[in-house]
C-alpha cells in the first residue's frame, strides 16, 4: 500500500521527498575560487557533507595570462611558478578551514581553462553532486565575461547545484587577484 501525503503526514513520514526519491550522496565536489559566492557554496557543500556523511573535494583552476604576438601564444615562465604557489596556497589554506568539519576532505589544484578544467575533473572522480557558486551577472556583462557555472551545468555529467553570492562581488579576503614578484 502506498502512503499519501496526508497519511505520510500523519505517520511522521519526511514530506519532503517520496520514499523511492530518497537522497544519497557520497561524494560532493565543490570548484572554488575564494570569492563570495564560492564561499558560500563552500559552506553548503560542508553542511551537505555533514549530513550525508559524504566525502567532500574541493577543486581550484587557475589560469596562466598568455600573451599573442603574431599566432604565437606563450606565459611567461617568471608567472608560473608564483601564480601556482598563491592558488596552491589559498587552496590549502581553504581546505585546513574545511577539515575542521570534514577531517576527510581533500583539495585538487588545476591550471587552464575553469569550465573545461572542472569538466576534466567531473568525469574523472564521478561526484555524486557539484556544488558551485554563481556570480549572478546578466546581460552584457555575462554575455562578455561568459559564465563558468553555466556552462558546467550545461555540460555536466553529475547534477549541478549553483549558489549565488550575496552581492556576487568579490570580497577583500578574495584571494590573490594580482600576483608580483
Amino acid at each position: 500500500m502506498s502512503l499519501g501525503s496526508d497519511d505520510r503526514a500523519q505517520s511522521g513520514q519526511d514530506l519532503a521527498a517520496p520514499p523511492s526519491m530518497a537522497l544519497h550522496l557520497e561524494h560532493l565536489l565543490v570548484p572554488v575560487d575564494f570569492g563570495e559566492s564560492s564561499d558560500g557554496a563552500l559552506g553548503m557543500a560542508v553542511e551537505l557533507a555533514e549530513r550525508f556523511h559524504a566525502q567532500l573535494t574541493l577543486v581550484h583552476v587557475y589560469e596562466i595570462p598568455s600573451y599573442f604576438y603574431d599566432g604565437m601564444a606563450y606565459a611567461t615562465a617568471d608567472l608560473l611558478t608564483p601564480i601556482e604557489e598563491a592558488a596552491r596556497a589559498y587552496l590549502d589554506k581553504t581546505l585546513r578551514a574545511v577539515r575542521e568539519r570534514i577531517p576527510q576532505a581533500d583539495a585538487l589544484l588545476q591550471r587552464g581553462a575553469p569550465a573545461a578544467e572542472l569538466l576534466t575533473v567531473i568525469e574523472r572522480v564521478h561526484p555524486d553532486l557539484v556544488i558551485m557558486g554563481t556570480h549572478g551577472r546578466t546581460g552584457v556583462r555575462r554575455a562578455l565575461l561568459g559564465s563558468v557555472a553555466e556552462r558546467v551545468v550545461r555540460l555536466s555529467a553529475a547534477p549541478v547545484l549553483t549558489v549565488r553570492g550575496a552581492t556576487g562581488q568579490r570580497g577583500p579576503s578574495a584571494g590573490p587577484q594580482e600576483v608580483r614578484s
